[in-house]
C-alpha cells in the first residue's frame, strides 16, 4: 500500500470514528488599542480580526496624528462600536435613569500607516526547519511567491499568484505551519497556469460545492506531503476535522474523499516533480478514480 493510500484510509478511519473541532495551528492575537494596550470586546474582536492584517494593533485616526504618524493614502478604516449611556428624568416619576445607546467610530491598523514604530513586545523564535519538508517547499519549479504578511490569516491568492501566512513565529509548531503552507502550496497548484482546477482557476463563491471541493482537495494534499515528510503523526488529526468540516457542506459524502485523493496526489505529484525519496507518485491510485471523476 502507497504512502498515499495509507493516509486516505487514516483519514476516512477518523472521519467514521468522529474527530475533534479543527483549530487554529497558529496563535491568533486579540485585536487592540495601539494608545491603551486594552483589547477590544465583543463584536469588535471579530470585526477587526477578520480584516487578516498582520498588526494586532489599532488606533483612531486622531490618536495616530497625535503618534507623530499618518494614514496612508487611499486606506480605509474599519467601524468598531460599544456601547454608551446617559441620564435622563423620568417625567412620571422624577427619577433619574439610564438609557443605553451605541456609538461607533473608525480605527486603522497599525499596518495601514507610516511614521509609527511596532510597539516592543516579547516574540517568539520563528519555527525551526523541518529538512524534508524545506525539501518539498524548495524543490517546487514554478511555485508562488510565500510572504508573511497574512496577519490571522492563511491563504493563497489566484490573481498574484501568492501564499500569504501569518508571521513563523506565532505557529504552535514546526508540524502545524508546514501542514499550512504544504496546504497552500496544494492551493496553488490549481491556477490556471498549472493545474487548472474549476475551484481555483475559475472564481467559485465562498461555501459553493467547487470550493468546498478545492478545500478537501487541498488538505488531503497537505496530508499526502507531511506523511511523505513523516510529520503526520502531528498533524493527521486536525486534518481529518478540517476535511469533515468541508464535507458536511457536501452532504457528508465520504466517497468525495477518494475523489478528491486523485486530485490531491496530482497536486503532489506536480509540487515534487519528479519522483524523489521524499514524494512518491503512485498512479495505480489514480487512474481509476480520475475516471470515475469523469463519469460524473
Amino acid at each position: 500500500m502507497s504512502v498515499y493510500e495509507k493516509i486516505t484510509e487514516k483519514i476516512l478511519e477518523q472521519l467514521e470514528q468522529g474527530t475533534v473541532p479543527w483549530r487554529k495551528p497558529w496563535h491568533t492575537s486579540l485585536p487592540k488599542n495601539l494608545v491603551s494596550r486594552k483589547p477590544y470586546r465583543g463584536i469588535n474582536v471579530l470585526m477587526l480580526g477578520m480584516q487578516g492584517y498582520a498588526s494586532a494593533y489599532w488606533a483612531t485616526f486622531r490618536q495616530v496624528a497625535k503618534l507623530g504618524g499618518t494614514v496612508r493614502k487611499d486606506e480605509h478604516g474599519t467601524l468598531v462600536v460599544f456601547t454608551s449611556r446617559f441620564e435622563v428624568v423620568d417625567k412620571e416619576t422624577g427619577e433619574e435613569k439610564e438609557i443605553p445607546f451605541l456609538k461607533s467610530y473608525v480605527v486603522f491598523n497599525l499596518a495601514q500607516t507610516s511614521g509609527i514604530s511596532t510597539p516592543a513586545e516579547e516574540q517568539k523564535a520563528p519555527v525551526s526547519p523541518i529538512a524534508k519538508c524545506e525539501e518539498v517547499v524548495t524543490g517546487m519549479a514554478d511555485k508562488p511567491s510565500i510572504d508573511f504578511d497574512g496577519g490571522s490569516r492563511a491563504y493563497y491568492s489566484p490573481l498574484s499568484d501568492s501564499i500569504h501566512l501569518p508571521a513563523q513565529a506565532k505557529f504552535e509548531s514546526a508540524e502545524g505551519y508546514y501542514g499550512t503552507l504544504f496546504h497552500e502550496l496544494v492551493h496553488s497548484t490549481g491556477n490556471a497556469k498549472r493545474l487548472a482546477r474549476k475551484g481555483v482557476a475559475q472564481v467559485s463563491g465562498f461555501g459553493s460545492e467547487s470550493y468546498c471541493q478545492e478545500e478537501l482537495v487541498a488538505e488531503i494534499g497537505a496530508a499526502f506531503l507531511c506523511g511523505t515528510t513523516g510529520i503526520e503523526t502531528r498533524t493527521l488529526e486536525n486534518s481529518a476535522s478540517y476535511i469533515a468540516g468541508w464535507l458536511k457542506s457536501l452532504k457528508d459524502d465520504k466517497k468525495l474523499v477518494v475523489v478528491a485523493a486523485a486530485q490531491a496526489q496530482r497536486a503532489v505529484d506536480y509540487i515534487c516533480g519528479e519522483p524523489t525519496s521524499t514524494c512518491h507518485s503512485v498512479s495505480d491510485l489514480v487512474v481509476p478514480v480520475i475516471n470515475l471523476e469523469r463519469n460524473k
